[in-house]
This record gives structure tokens, C-alpha cells and sequence, in this order.
């Protein structure tokens, strides 16, 4: 046995002693279990929070989160990748980040309709103040997309894990080597006009080296699967910060497009035989007359 097998036989037997010998106790707070986007919010102010995630001094206006769940993204979100709604992590993130003020329109609403109902009904106590025009407008709409999603992107588990038989214990651990990575996106969009006014990507990625992957499954000699094995969940809470912070980098520069004769009136590219500025100004320019020369004083002899 080779010096370098020896020293992950080593390692392997540690973990497992480590692991086995009873129940393993739990500790709140651990850093290994936090994502990118962690700790809490609370109005303005934000406790323990990434100090990677960009930050307002003033908040631009009220934002609701919509997740269109009938994407396909979705899908493999909650099926494949076993994670819930994106909704609660972006919201955190946005509250945390003091630019927007996060109105509810998720399941939290329902409640809220909920409760209306129990005082039209006469349920409620009196002076419960339920009544009509107390809820806040949200401005803006933030829209959450998945572009990219793989386990394996990289593909290099899968070709290690040829090669195990011939490498024994060693080509069981390198056949357990994954690359997680994750595209997202993010759209901003002016509630009362339907004008995006911003978008950005994000990406992240992150090594997932898998211990304890195949020694105590399968054929001969494979890996031992979860020494650190990341879900792919922190690599999406990831790829949300990174497209959140450009995000937020896009609007403190905001420039708000301008079109000639205004948003929504024909736009400035016109068409023969259009009702549009644009178009009538093109029709009008081709019926002037045309222009004759004028004469010299040669053609006037």
C-alpha cells in the first residue's frame, strides 16, 4: 500500500470515529450550515449578516417577490434539487440589504385576507381596526429565475469513477468530486407602468468533495460519500447573492430610459400608413413636393 493510500485510509477511519461512536451533538449557530445569505432582519437594521451583500442607506421604494412556479426551472428546483421556494432567502436578502421595503404577497397575504374576512364577519374583537385601506402598494416587482442548474457540471465524478477499480480507495474518493454551479437572475419591474427598470445575473459555484461516495456501495472499491458534501441550495443562495448585489449596483446608477414623444405612444421607429407620431411624421416627409432647382442666371437668357 502506497504512503498516499495509507494517509486517506487514515483520514477516512477518523472521520468515522468521529462520526459513529454515538450522536453527534447539535450545534445552533454552526458556520458550516449557513448560506451566503445568513442571519436575520428587523425593519432597517439587519444581525449577522453576510458582509458580502450590498447595502442602501435609504430604501428606493416597496418590492414584492413573484416566483412564476409553473417554469420549468422550478421544477427541477423542488424535484430534483429537493429545495423549497426561493421567495423566503431573496426576501431576507432584500430586507437586509435596507434598498427596498418588502410587502407580502405570498402565503403571509393570504393570511392577511383571511383575517379581513373574520372581521367583515363580525368574528373579531371590536376596535381590531381590520378595516379597509391600511395595506401598502408595492412599487416594484422582483422576479426570480434559475437559467442554470447541474450537479455535475463539470463531469469529473463521473469520469474519475471509471477508473476506480483500477485505483482502489483513492479513485472511489476523486470519483466523488462534483462542481455544483448555478445561474440566476433577477428582474426588477415598475409596478404601475410594467417598465423593467433593471436586471442582472448571478453565478456561483462551489467544489463538492464527496468522502464517503461509493466505498460502501456498488462494486469494488469506490468512494465513501459526504466528507464535505455542500448542497446544491448554498450554491443557489450563491448565484442569488451575486445577481442581488449587481442588482442594487444597477439601480444606485439609475438612468431612467427616456423615448421621443413619450413611453408607449408609437415608439420612435415609424411605419408607412401608421397612426403613430412616428409613422405620420415618415408619411409627411414623403408627400412634401419635391424642391425645384432653382434657376441660374444662364437659364433665365
Amino acid at each position: 500500500m502506497s504512503n498516499s493510500t495509507f494517509l486517506l485510509l487514515a483520514i477516512v477511519v477518523a472521520v468515522l470515529s468521529g462520526c459513529g461512536g454515538g450522536t453527534m451533538p447539535v450545534r445552533p449557530g454552526d458556520d458550516s450550515a449557513r448560506t451566503v445569505v445568513t442571519g436575520s432582519a428587523g425593519g432597517a437594521s439587519a444581525q449577522n449578516a453576510s458582509g458580502q451583500l450590498e447595502r442602501c442607506d435609504k430604501s428606493l421604494g416597496t418590492l414584492a417577490v413573484f416566483e412564476d412556479q409553473n417554469q420549468r426551472w422550478y421544477w427541477q428546483l423542488t424535484n430534483e434539487y429537493k429545495l423549497t421556494s426561493t421567495v423566503p432567502l431573496i426576501r431576507l436578502m432584500v430586507q437586509q440589504s435596507n434598498c427596498f421595503v418588502v410587502v407580502d404577497r405570498g402565503r403571509g397575504m393570504q393570511q392577511m385576507q383571511q383575517e379581513r374576512s373574520l372581521g367583515q364577519s363580525g368574528e373579531l374583537r371590536g376596535g381590531s381596526n381590520m378595516g379597509k385601506g391600511q395595506m401598502v402598494a408595492a412599487d416594484y416587482t422582483l422576479t426570480p429565475t434559475i437559467t442554470f442548474s447541474q450537479k455535475d457540471a463539470g463531469g469529473v465524478g463521473a469520469a474519475l469513477g471509471g477508473f476506480s477499480r483500477g485505483l482502489g480507495v483513492l479513485g472511489g474518493i476523486l470519483g466523488g468530486l462534483k462542481f455544483s454551479e448555478a445561474s440566476t437572475t433577477l428582474m426588477l419591474t415598475d409596478n404601475r407602468s410594467g417598465v423593467q427598470l433593471a436586471a442582472a445575473e448571478g453565478a456561483a459555484s462551489k467544489t463538492d468533495f464527496n468522502l464517503w461516495g461509493g466505498l460502501f456501495g456498488g462494486s469494488a472499491g469506490g468512494g465513501l460519500g459526504g466528507y464535505t458534501n455542500t448542497p446544491e441550495g448554498k450554491v443557489l443562495a450563491g448565484a442569488f447573492a451575486d445577481a442581488y448585489n449587481q442588482l442594487v449596483q444597477a439601480v444606485r446608477n439609475y438612468k431612467a430610459q427616456e423615448v421621443e414623444g413619450g413611453l408607449g405612444t408609437g415608439g420612435a421607429l415609424g411605419v408607412q400608413g401608421g397612426s403613430t407620431p412616428a409613422s405620420q411624421k415618415l408619411d409627411a416627409g414623403k408627400n412634401q413636393p419635391a424642391q425645384q432647382p432653382k434657376k441660374t442666371s444662364k437659364d433665365k437668357k
